[in-house]
């Protein structure tokens, strides 16, 4: 698409292109057939070929040791690495430490940083989120049982949390957790606070079994027991009850990381849906895509990523400009607009590859067990839907509700 780029930017994309194609590719089948474990020590050989290309963490700013792009240009980035299910892991920018970073980056005390955001970016351990709970619903983020409770120069944590990211294989878990129970506002209540994983009183119950898989040290969904779980409160991160707030500045650019790892995959799943449907003759000389079924997925797949794509772009550039406050419509839009599209371009893909669409053969099948929850994490499509129309309504006089 004829989006206009830095000379700089496009320097950078070439470079990523490139090790995308030869050193990532190569690897996928491996990755799909195979135990992350088994595979960790050429993923690590590959992130330190990264590193020495410069473009390591490409979303932290150069004085931490990243790459330094803005969030629109880290958008174009995230789509390119995203059209391989390790791409973002290779580049040290997947979630949820992506998120981790920058909320450590923007409210982290020095000793913080020290301890936990600079180990971090090196790549030398992972982080998890823990907010979700599975007594309250996690689309409502002001509701939830989790409390921290000051005793002495500690909080004492007690609560009960899953699908915290990424916790198998975690160094530490931001954790959100309610430190005034009794403020007139919902959103005044909650804090967030580090917690090291070895800390006693936390517990990795298990790995929650999503889509049939348990997951592994690369990526899981873990449900945990906090148990007059310690922690001083000098692990207090930003302001006390603010954890709300800071949720929301974490979500706002974390969901153009989202859509644009999304577009990467649909871009992928496109490719490989155009070769099938050119080559796979269904009869001799009768190739898939002489049927005007297939041309009319292939027609509406290349319209709706190239609509995602530039209203994505366009809500980053509003972020960068404005903050996430002022974006929260264009993020909420693009949240259930792009996930919809991913779900309908997957779904052509496997399709147009009939059987072999089921199998690890290509990671059409892997996209479609881990993308599904893109119309439910960071928001439920229903709730994104009902919020930005709300906020529209109003603009014409109908009063909240």
């Amino acid at each position: 698409m004829r989006i206009s780029i830095s000379e700089e930017l496009q320097i950078i994309h070439k470079k990523i292109a490139e090790f995308m194609s030869q050193e990532v590719t190569p690897l996928e089948s491996q990755f799909l057939n195979s135990t992350f474990r088994d595979l960790l020590p050429e993923l690590r050989k590959k992130r330190e070929k990264v590193k020495r290309l410069g473009l390591w963490a490409p979303h932290i700013p150069q004085e931490y040791g990243g790459l330094g792009l803005s969030l629109l240009e880290f958008a174009h980035v995230s789509e390119q690495l995203g059209q391989s299910p390790i791409g973002h892991y290779l580049f040290n920018c997947q979630a949820p430490d992506v998120g981790n970073m920058e909320i450590l980056m923007h409210y982290g005390t020095p000793e913080q940083k020290e301890r936990f955001l600079m180990p971090l970016i090196r790549g030398e351990i992972r982080s998890c989120f823990s907010m979700t709970e599975p007594e309250y619903p996690g689309s409502n983020p002001v509701w939830m049982g989790t409390t921290a409770t000051k005793d002495g120069s500690d909080y004492v944590i007690n609560g009960h949390k899953w699908f915290t990211s990424s916790a198998d294989g975690a160094n530490f878990a931001i954790v959100m957790a309610v430190t005034d129970p009794n403020a007139e506002s919902p959103y005044l209540r909650a804090s967030q606070i580090i917690v090291p994983l070895e800390t006693p009183g936390f517990k990795r119950i298990r790995n929650t079994s999503v889509m049939g898989n348990t997951g592994s040290d690369y990526a899981s969904h873990a449900e945990i027991e906090y148990k007059n779980c310690r922690v001083p409160q000098s692990n207090l991160l930003g302001p006390e009850n603010q954890g709300f707030m800071i949720a929301q500045e974490r979500l706002g650019p974390g969901r153009i990381h989202h859509c644009m790892r999304w577009i990467g995959i649909c871009e992928r799943a496109f490719r490989l849906m155009c070769e099938r449907a050119a080559t796979r003759e269904i009869s001799p000389g009768q190739p898939l895509g002489t049927r005007q079924m297939i041309q009319e997925w292939i027609a509406e797949s290349r319209a709706e990523i190239n609509a995602s794509r530039l209203v994505v772009l366009d809500a980053a550039e509003k972020i960068d400009q404005e903050g996430a406050t002022a974006a929260r419509d264009e993020i909420s839009l693009i949240k259930f607009f792009v996930a919809g599209v991913l779900q309908k371009v997957l779904d052509r893909a496997i399709q147009t590859h009939g059987a072999l669409g089921m199998t690890d053969e290509t990671p059409l099948a892997y996209w479609y067990r881990h993308e599904r929850a893109a119309r439910i994490y960071d928001g439920a499509d229903e709730v994104h839907k009902a919020s930005v129309a709300r906020r529209i309504l109003q603009k014409y006089g109908m009063k909240d509700y």
